[in-house]
């Protein structure tokens, strides 16, 4: 990994299509983290509320830790990196925030061959879910959609991402196909710079409060879909509350980001 502290960062363009039941396009630009899980990035003192890389922010044990947590994952399925280097892709907490909607860890064994991909979702109710690929050459994979994301799509059809490892660009397509076809695509797409407190500064001048910013253009691009008439499809039996919350809203409005206590839980 380049620069002094051994990470990557992305400033990404990224960008959602829906073409069903109407046409609805938006995009948004932030800066994307690429970490080693057994090499974090150590920041000096003045910058670490810039980003902080804290298990209780992806699904686990969070006294566990990122790499312990995803090592109990992946032998839930089977998986034994033994060791094996992993890369993770994500926004981190950033002046006491994070909301990250897709994180994407890189698994290698030992001999640094890959194994396996995991897309870990985060929706706006403050549920995660996991989803182990294992993809071709390029980068491509398939899996059903198991989790309530959008509450304008029910969980149905099937994902085809295409996740190759990042290099110097950092390119990701993400699409839902159901019944009539490919009716949701995301992508995003980036150029790296080494990760130093000179690159992080520029990349937070350039997009201030981005983890705020990408939960807070979600809900307004969701409000816009709720007033052009396309209607909320029920959650029940996908996500359940493990304590009642304040503002409950369709949209969930007012809930930006990952709260600080426990997660609702995904009932597969």
């Amino acid at each position: 990994m380049p620069g002094p502290w051994g990470a990557a960062l992305y400033e990404c363009r990224i960008t959602h299509v829906r073409t069903v039941p109407l046409r609805h396009t938006f995009e948004h630009r932030g800066y994307l983290w690429l970490v080693d899980l057994d090499h974090l990035p150590r920041l000096p003192r003045p910058l670490r509320p810039l980003a902080r890389f804290r298990a209780a922010d992806h699904p686990g044990a969070p006294g566990a830790g990122l790499r312990g947590n995803l090592d109990a994952y992946l032998r839930g399925h089977g998986v034994d990196l033994d060791g094996g280097r992993v890369l993770m892709l994500t926004q981190a907490r950033s002046f006491g925030h994070v909301f990250n909607p897709l994180t994407v860890y890189w698994c290698h064994d030992r001999a640094g061959r890959p194994v396996c991909t995991v897309a870990e979702v985060h929706n706006t109710y403050g549920g995660d879910h996991r989803y182990l690929l294992l993809p071709d050459h390029r980068g491509r994979a398939r899996t059903a959609k198991e989790f309530y994301v959008s509450p304008f799509f029910p969980v149905d059809g099937e994902y085809r991402m295409t996740l190759p490892e990042p290099g110097d660009r950092l390119d990701l397509t993400v699409g839902l196909e159901r019944t009539g076809g490919r009716e949701f695509t995301a992508t995003v797409h980036g150029v790296r710079a080494p990760a130093s407190a000179l690159g992080l500064l520029r990349a937070v001048l350039r997009h201030p409060f981005s983890t705020l910013a990408v939960s807070a253009h979600i809900r307004y691009q969701g409000i816009r879909l709720l007033l052009r008439g396309l209607p909320v499809q029920p959650r029940a039996g996908h996500v359940r509350p493990v304590r009642p919350r304040r503002g409950r809203h369709p949209l969930g409005l007012l809930r930006f980001g990952r709260p600080r206590s426990r997660r609702e839980v995904h009932q597969p």
